[in-house]
Order: C-alpha cells, then sequence, then structure tokens
C-alpha cells in the first residue's frame, strides 16, 4: 500500500477534492499523512502534501476559468440567439437514435466544434468558442472544418449549493455553449488519425446497424462505440441491476482486444524466423501494443474508463517491453500519475472514477475476499470465484455510485454471476469480431446473429433482475462522509492484523453514522424560516424549511418539449442531499409546465403531506401530464387542497402563512399567471414574498385587497422578473430589501427585464438571480437575514 507512485499519484488526483470541499479534505490529508508516518520518510510524506497541494491549486485554478469562461459566454450570447461562422469539428460525433416507425430513421449526431469566428444575432463573436451541437449529420469526423448555422445558448449549469459543482464538466471540456444546428456545409474533410477513427467509427456503426438485431443495435453500439443511447426503459433496468458496466467501454475490452492483437502480432513474429531468432518478438509485440491501446481506447468513445485503462495497460505492456515483471500496484498508480496530470480535474470525471475504485477493489480486496468466501468443492468454488471478484469491485466502488444514484441492487451480485460470463466472453468478443468481418457477409451475420442473442440475454437477464426488485435507496454521501471513508480503507490498508484492520472499518463505519445525524441535521432548519430558491433554469422551484422542521416545495420548475427532466436532474437530489424523505406541504403556484414539470418525477418518490392547487388546471385543461400528476396523488390518497380552504392566515411550522391569492378562487377569465398562488411567510419580524408568475393585473388586485400585508423583506419576482410584472406601485408597497429572480440563462424572453432591473436598483434593493451564480438561500431567525449568493448584476 505504501507504493510511492500510487500515493504520488492519488494526492495529485485528490487535488481535485481538496479544491471542491477544502476543510473535510484537508482533514483527510491531514489524518492520512499521520497514518503514513511509521511508513514512509519524512520527505516523503513532504512531498506527498507538496504534491497534493499542487493539484489543488491547479484543480482550482481549472474551476475559476471555467466559471469566467461561461460567465464570457452568458455575456457574449445573451438569450439563445442564431450564429453563422465557420468552425472545426473537435470530438467524435456521438449518434443518438431515437425511436422510430419501421423503414424510418430518426438518428442525428452530437458533435462539439470550435468556432474561429461567428457572427450572432448580438453581434460578431470575439475569440474561440467551443460549443456542442445536436442535430449534425453523422458523416462527421474531427478535423472537419464546417461552415455552420446553429441556435445557441450558454450552458445552463443548474447550480445548486447541496449538488456537486458542475463546473468542472466545463473546465474539462472548454464547452461553455450548446444548441441545435440549423445549417451546414463543408469546407474541407479532417486529415489525421483522429478523422481516420471516426470514419472507422461511422463505418462500423452502419455495419451494426446493417447486421444486428434491430433491439441489439442500441446495446452493440454501447458495447463496441461507447454509445450511450439505450432505450429508456433498457437504460434504467441495467442502472438498477447493477449490470451497466458490461455495456461500458472498460479494461475487459482492451484486454481481450489490445492483448488479443499483441497475442497474435507475437504468434506471427515467431514465425519469421530471422526475427524471432534474434529478438525477444514478446517485447516487440508488447511495444505494439502501447498504441494500439490508445488507438482503441479512442475508437471506443475515449470516455474515462477507457482512457484510464489504455494508461494501465499501457505501463503493462512497457514494462513487459523494457524485459521486466509488471506490478499490478504499479501499473494502477502509474495510470493515475499520467491522467492526473494531464487532466488537473480528472477526480470530478464519473467514470474515470469507478473504473479507478473498480481497479483498485480488484487489486486490494479480490483476494482477501476470495480466502474468506471462497471455500468448499470445487463446482462451489467455481461458483463463489466470480462472486468474490465482484464483490471486491462493488465494494471499492460503492461510495462513489451513492454519488451517482441513489439506489444500489441488491441482486447485483446474482445477476453478474449470470450476466458477466454472457456479456464479457461471449458478446463482447463477438461484436469485437464482428466490426472487421465486413469483408466475409456470411461470416459477418452469423456474428451479428451470435452477438445479438448474447446481448438480448443480457438485456433478459437485467430487465428479469429489475422487475425482482431488491433496490436499496440512501442519500448521497457528504464531502465528509467521503473523506472518512477514505480515511477508514487507508488505515485498514495498513493494519498489520485482522484485529486492528477490523477495528479501522468499525470506527470508519461509526463516523459515517455520526456524520449521517450531522448531515440530517444541517439539512433540517429548527428554529430558522430558509426559502432556498432552486436553480432549474426558466422556472421556478423553491424549497421552505419551516422554524420547526416542516418542509414546503412551491413549484418543480419544467421545460415544455426538453429532454431535461427538472425533478430527477435538480429537485429530487436536492431533497436527497438534505436528507429531506417527506415534504409536508407542495405547493403548485399555478398550472404552467415551467412549474410542475419537475413534480411530476418529484412526487411519487417522497412522502408528500397535501398539495395546494388553485384547481385551474383542471377545469381549464392543463394537459395530460398535470392530470396524471393528480391523479396519482389521489390514488395515495394525499389531500389536494384549493383556494377556498387555503386563504387566509395559518400557523404552520412555526411560521405565519398568509394565503393572499387567488381568493377565494381563482377567476375563470384571468391567466393562470394571474391566478397565481400569493404567499407570504412571516417569522418573527420578517417576511417573504412569494407571488408565483403574477403579473400587473394581480398586482394591482393585491394592492386592492391587501394594501398593509403585503410589506415583505424578501420578494420573489413575478413571472420571472419579466416586464409584465413588479410594477412600481407593487414594488412600493412590499419595500423589499431583496429581490429574487427565478430565471434561466437560455430563456428566450429577456428574464428579467431590464426595466425591472432598473427600477429594483433605483430603490437599492439586492437582486438575487438563480441565472447569475445558481440556488439562492435566504434565511432568518425572525430578526437578522442572512443572504447566500447574492448578485447585483
Amino acid at each position: 500500500m505504501t507504493d510511492k507512485l500510487l500515493l504520488t499519484a492519488l494526492a495529485l488526483a485528490a487535488g481535485s477534492a481538496l479544491a471542491r470541499a477544502p476543510l473535510p479534505a484537508a482533514l483527510a490529508a491531514v489524518i492520512s499523512l499521520f497514518l503514513l508516518r511509521r511508513h514512509l520518510e519524512r520527505w516523503a510524506l513532504v512531498g506527498l502534501a507538496l504534491v497534493l497541494a499542487f493539484g489543488a491549486l491547479r484543480a482550482r485554478a481549472a474551476i475559476d476559468e471555467a466559471a469566467a469562461l461561461h460567465a464570457r459566454v452568458t455575456e457574449a450570447l445573451g438569450p439563445p440567439g442564431r450564429c453563422e461562422g465557420e468552425a472545426i469539428v473537435l470530438r467524435s460525433p456521438v449518434v443518438q437514435r431515437e425511436p422510430a416507425p419501421p423503414g424510418e430513421e430518426r438518428g442525428e449526431a452530437r458533435i462539439e466544434v470550435e468556432f474561429s469566428e461567428a457572427a450572432c444575432e448580438r453581434g460578431p463573436l470575439e475569440g474561440p468558442l467551443r460549443a456542442r451541437l445536436h442535430g449534425a449529420p453523422e458523416d462527421l469526423a474531427r478535423g472537419d472544418r464546417v461552415r455552420l448555422v446553429a441556435d445557441l445558448a450558454p450552458v445552463h449549469l443548474f447550480l445548486n449549493e447541496s449538488l456537486p459543482d458542475p463546473r468542472p464538466s466545463i473546465a474539462r471540456s472548454g464547452v461553455a455553449a450548446s444548441g441545435g444546428l440549423v445549417d451546414l456545409e463543408h469546407v474541407s474533410r479532417g486529415q489525421g488519425i483522429p478523422a481516420w477513427i471516426d470514419r472507422a467509427r461511422a463505418y462500423v456503426r452502419r455495419r451494426i446497424e446493417a447486421t444486428f438485431h434491430p433491439e441489439a443495435q442500441p446495446l452493440a453500439r454501447a458495447l463496441v462505440l461507447g454509445e450511450t443511447d439505450l432505450h429508456e426503459a433498457d437504460n434504467e433496468a441495467f442502472r438498477r441491476s447493477g449490470l451497466s458496466h458490461l455495456l461500458a467501454v472498460s479494461g475487459t475490452h482492451l484486454v481481450l482486444a489490445v492483448a488479443g492483437l499483441a497475442a497474435a502480432a507475437r504468434a506471427l513474429l515467431l514465425r519469421v524466423t530471422p526475427l524471432s531468432a534474434r529478438l525477444d518478438v514478446g517485447r516487440i509485440s508488447a511495444a505494439l501494443a502501447i498504441p494500439t491501446s490508445w488507438l482503441y481506447a479512442d475508437f471506443a468513445g475515449g470516455s474515462g474508463s477507457a482512457l484510464r485503462a489504455a494508461g494501465m495497460l499501457s505501463v503493462v505492456m512497457l514494462v513487459r517491453a523494457l524485459g521486466r515483471r509488471p506490478s499490478g500496484v504499479r501499473a494502477f498508480g502509474g495510470s493515475l500519475l499520467l491522467a492526473a496530470i494531464l487532466d488537473p480535474l480528472v477526480g470530478s470525471d464519473p467514470s474515470f472514477v469507478l473504473s479507478a475504485a473498480a481497479t483498485a477493489g480488484l487489486l486490494g480486496l479480490d483476494r482477501p475476499i476470495a480466502e474468506r468466501l471462497v471455500r468448499g468443492p470445487a463446482p462451489v468454488r467455481a461458483v463463489l470465484r466470480p462472486i468474490a471478484t465482484t464483490l471486491a469491485a462493488m465494494t471499492a466502488c460503492t461510495p462513489f455510485l451513492a454519488m451517482m444514484t441513489p439506489s444500489l441492487p441488491l441482486l447485483g451480485i446474482l445477476a453478474n454471476l449470470v450476466a458477466a460470463p454472457i456479456g464479457e466472453l461471449a458478446a463482447l468478443p463477438v461484436c469485437l469480431l464482428h466490426a472487421v468481418l465486413a469483408w466475409a457477409p456470411p461470416v459477418e451475420r452469423g456474428a451479428a446473429l451470435l452477438g445479438s442473442g448474447a446481448l438480448l440475454a443480457v438485456r433478459a437477464v437485467a430487465r428479469v433482475t429489475s422487475d425482482l426488485g431488491g433496490i436499496v435507496t440512501f442519500p448521497p454521501p457528504t464531502p465528509s462522509q467521503l473523506a472518512a471513508v477514505s480515511i477508514a480503507a487507508l488505515a485498514a490498508a495498513l493494519a498489520k492484523d485482522a484485529l486492528r484492520r477490523s477495528a479501522a472499518l468499525a470506527l470508519g463505519f461509526a463516523a459515517l453514522l455520526v456524520l449521517e445525524q450531522g448531515a440530517a441535521h444541517a439539512g433540517s432548519s429548527k428554529g430558522l424560516l430558509r426559502v432556498r430558491a432552486l436553480d432549474v433554469g426558466q422556472g421556478d422551484s423553491i424549497l421552505v424549511d419551516l422554524p420547526d422542521g416542516k418542509t414546503m416545495l412551491i413549484d418543480g420548475g419544467g421545460f415544455m418539449g426538453s429532454p431535461v427532466d427538472t425533478g430527477t436532474r435538480v429537485v429530487l437530489p436536492v431533497l436527497r442531499a438534505l436528507r429531506k424523505k417527506r415534504v409536508d406541504i407542495v405547493v403548485l403556484s399555478h398550472p404552467h409546465p415551467d412549474h410542475f414539470g419537475g413534480l411530476v418525477s418529484t412526487l411519487p418518490e417522497i412522502d408528500v403531506g397535501e398539495l395546494w392547487d388553485t384547481g385551474q388546471g383542471e377545469d381549464h385543461g392543463a394537459g395530460p401530464t398535470y392530470a396524471a400528476m393528480l391523479a396519482n396523488l389521489r390514488h395515495r390518497k394525499i389531500p389536494l387542497r384549493r383556494p377556498d380552504t387555503l386563504c387566509g392566515k395559518h400557523v404552520i411550522g412555526g411560521a405565519t402563512i398568509e394565503v393572499l391569492a387567488p381568493c377565494p378562487g381563482f377567476v375563470p377569465d384571468e391567466s393562470a399567471n394571474d391566478n397565481s398562488f400569493v404567499l407570504r411567510i412571516t417569522y418573527g419580524k420578517r417576511s417573504a414574498l412569494l407571488v408565483g408568475d403574477a403579473e400587473a393585473a394581480a398586482e394591482r388586485a393585491l394592492l386592492e385587497k391587501h394594501p398593509a400585508a403585503l410589506r415583505a423583506d424578501l420578494l420573489k419576482l413575478g413571472h420571472h422578473g419579466s416586464r409584465t410584472s413588479t410594477t412600481p406601485p407593487f414594488l412600493d408597497a412590499v419595500r423589499p430589501s431583496v429581490a429574487l429572480v427565478c430565471s434561466g440563462v437560455r430563456n428566450r424572453y429577456g428574464h428579467p427585464d431590464p426595466g425591472v432591473l432598473a427600477s429594483l436598483r433605483a430603490r437599492a434593493i439586492t437582486i438575487a438571480r438563480t441565472d447569475r451564480g445558481g440556488d439562492v438561500v435566504w434565511e432568518t431567525d425572525g430578526e437578522a437575514v442572512h443572504l447566500s449568493r447574492p448578485s447585483a448584476r
């Protein structure tokens, strides 16, 4: 465990954790160095500390530069608009198929380009701009120069304090804008190895689609090309069964593909007698395998796991080429070190982290688990041995999987026992062989038939396992808990005997439980009124923590016609991060998709006390999605309350909640915006006024009916800061110290309106915008007020 190369690589890669969560990561580093003090020289400990600090500085600089880049692009592009210019293709096109009727193809590629020059609606772009575009033709390749027309907008970050920072993805890719392609014209074709690889990918993709069974084609493309466009039901089944790794390009792929080619090269070289008599052809074939591993990793999509596996295999082959015996630990350390040198935020790449964790589990846990588990007669041992290997990999991956998914399958080990041999020993080699058999059509069709059968068998195992259930759900680990896991793992690895190893693991488990209690306490706001506006893009979603610990959720955001689900992307993860399994009151301010869209996926996953709904959606028909949401709540016997039972004052959760509109019910002739729920929440001397999408008509009605009840310290602007809301008389009646604007950088409506912002500034009101800096948290103890992430732009 005290291999200095591995420890150096871990210290450099851990710099990204120190940059993102300084306190727990620094504490973990100090304790780790203390544990290592008897195993390393003093100079080595100092060196590790310096490497960690250097890694953190690099990572912090990369994140800050990404934030600055996003701000510059947001300022340059503004609202979504059309741009025209010349660009170069930077990354392999990724094809995403959509379900289509027989005979009709709906395949379009996603590409990343860099504009060298472009003219946009707001004017010419200064400097290069990288963008991710959808709707591109499939025959593009890296290095292609194109002239294109695209609808561009800044990438929306969904930046929420309770969730992992999304800015490392911009730092790693340089892409801060995205949009849809309108028109494209080739200027010149790319040349060189990357372009040739992309054309080979396109050719293999066409052969898969020409020969594989239609239902197996997405699985084959995932296995061979790293394209993840499975049907939603299949994607969920693989996730719930713990079999997603069988379709991910990993070290197994490289061992089969590259090591197989190296063995074939060695066999051929042995036949060249003059060469084999003078040289060690095994060393020559090992040297040839090094560039081959990187070429194959690139061909297979260039994911973090593929590149890490290529790095590790390259180290192993380099050692063999030099005539030495490779060490698994040192090869692992070398691949990690290379990755951390090339990418300061490699620790933020989920596929890389999972791949590295699985490899670490195999290196460190496989033998101890096997020694305790694999016993009995030979047939029993043959069954238990792969179970031990799966346990080793899954144990190491579990803390990191918990960050990415809220559930783990209990039946995953059994599913892997059945599916892994089919996937790794049948589907994978056959699909890889199929890629080079186009010259022999009958053999190619036979390989496609065998590959389709094996892939569909793996899918059947995934579906059956998923249907059987056995899913354990848990909250995502906090940075402090991950630090505790790291310390416990290091202490166990350094322990001299089983007793000390067990004590280290027991202490680590106890620390997890204590830290879990701390996380639950931090997610509660007892004694405080806390209003948290989530960054859900162009929409509203506000989480209100009441002083006695009860929770309100007002709206869930949502995008009409977009695959982005703000419920699964933001609302549910935030609730889980805050350890909130129950929301006592859900309020749908009004039945528009940018307010109820995210509730559709959120509400079935949590315990709901009651729903407040204006009723206008049912009376005027807000669509099938809204109707299905209410039907689900009624089926669960959750009370639905309407304005006629809500208007007036209520003492709830230690605060006073006044329902000011629509009272006594919605006005049929008014718009849904002007029929929004208007809530004034008061605790002690402080109040927050939340007005949904209320516009000028609703504001006038409030001024007439409740002029004295409008005063508030926090005002959530109506209709995302539109010019149709926040009229001067209304603003003067509320007299807020903070104005909250819920809007997104990709909105086409010009929200918030410059005139509204000017009116706020003229009154010296602090402006907090979710499209500038992410989520906003306003809280009070009834006397003092605290605001985090304010923005006065």
